[in-house]
């Protein structure tokens, strides 16, 4: 039985009726730019993280350089953040001016606070943007008052992690809401995913609020009247803001599930000579990616292929090694656990959508590729 990595028609089939209904409503309104699909989207998502505000932006890209550019960080300023991500983060760093001072990430591929502690100390840090990837937050709980003794303003990264908990001193807060502006993409594979590009900033911040969406509207107080200079059109339409609306009410449903799909990975992965995605005490993962490792990945990527089992890598190369960035002067060994993930990790298939029997078609053909092949052995992070 063939398994595709994602399958996004399930998804449409599964929501036809509301989504087409909420289409057509747009369609019927000639309202497509803003109006009341965005600002009803705003509100909910909004209210479903527990923030004061989210704005609406064309793209998660657009979102982590407007955070920055509404924190007033530019040229000369340094931020923290992995070289094991999607360029996006990086990106964002470089187009308002500023200097990327990486640091390498933990075993759980997020934000290694002891690194990010110890690069606080030797430069003069801005701003870090702590990457949720897969799903799985970064410890918050270390990263913020570290940063707030520092005066480091932090932006999470959430593209990945729509829905996702973390603890910080005591308290559950949603991914996204802890720093000073979190991001978020609706890329269409997203957990909470839109028809096309979309993205959001959430923040408790009325100032930064109000200058991200001056910032994200060509400066425009009013009609006509531009009080930003350095404005642009990063709008949210509304054609995906109707779509979002029809799909949140169901995004904790379908995080439970990529749960129960990991966990059915776990189980039936264990004892292999593969490294099982780890999750941290303190959080609750919703498994954009599951991203096992392996030394011997393109054997085994190759393998499940012709069992018609799909695959991804995600990331197989490092940012400091991408021909890009080869002016930051990282040359390879630089940040040795971004390295080794980049070319060990691999995603399986992963979607509320797959069913037991799918999932159970997946684990049977990695358990014959490892064995059959003899893939090295890895550990199991803790």
């Amino acid at each position: 039985m063939p398994v595709p990595l994602l399958d996004l028609a399930a998804e449409y089939r599964a929501l036809r009726a509301e989504i087409d209904a909420a289409l057509a409503r747009v369609i019927d309104r000639t309202a497509f730019v803003g109006g009341d699909e965005v600002r009803g989207f705003e509100a909910e998502f909004a209210a479903y993280l527990g923030a004061p505000h989210a704005v609406g932006v064309g793209n998660g890209s657009d979102a982590l350089e407007l955070a920055l550019q509404g924190l007033g960080i530019g040229a000369g300023d340094t931020v923290v953040t992995v070289p094991f991500t999607f360029a996006a983060t990086l990106e964002a760093i470089v187009r308002v001016g500023a200097r990327p001072l990486l640091v390498d990430v933990a075993d759980d591929f997020t934000l290694d606070i002891d690194a990010t502690a110890a690069a606080f100390a030797a430069a003069d840090v801005r701003a870090v943007i702590a990457v949720h990837l897969y799903g799985q937050p970064a410890d918050m709980d270390r990263l913020m008052p570290l940063a707030r003794r520092h005066g480091v303003a932090v932006i999470e990264d959430a593209a990945q992690a729509h829905g996702a908990w973390c603890t910080v001193a005591g308290a559950r807060h949603r991914a996204g809401t802890i720093g000073d502006a979190g991001c978020f993409s609706f890329y269409p594979t997203k957990n909470l995913g839109a028809m096309g590009d979309a993205g959001a900033l959430v923040t408790a911040s009325d100032d930064l609020a109000t200058r991200v969406r001056l910032l994200a509207a060509h400066g425009e107080a009013s009609k006509y009247t531009h009080v930003i200079p350095n404005g642009r059109n990063s709008r949210l339409d509304a054609l995906q803001a109707a779509v979002l609306r029809v799909k949140l009410p169901h995004l904790d449903a379908w995080n439970a599930r990529r749960r129960a799909i990991a966990a059915r990975y776990d189980d039936g992965l264990a004892g292999l000579p593969l490294t099982l995605p780890p999750t941290r005490a303190g959080v609750e993962h919703v498994h954009h990616q599951y991203a096992p490792r392996s030394r011997a990945r393109d054997r085994l990527l190759a393998a499940l292929g012709a069992r018609g089992i799909g695959t991804g890598i995600h990331y197989p190369r490092a940012l400091h090694l991408q021909p890009g960035y080869a002016g930051l002067g990282h040359a390879p060994g630089s940040f040795p656990v971004s390295e080794a993930a980049a070319n060990e990790v691999f995603s399986l298939p992963m979607s509320p959508f797959l069913g037991d029997a799918q999932v159970d078609e997946v684990i049977a053909a990695v358990r014959a590729a490892t064995i059959d092949g003899g893939a090295a052995s890895a550990r199991r992070p803790g």
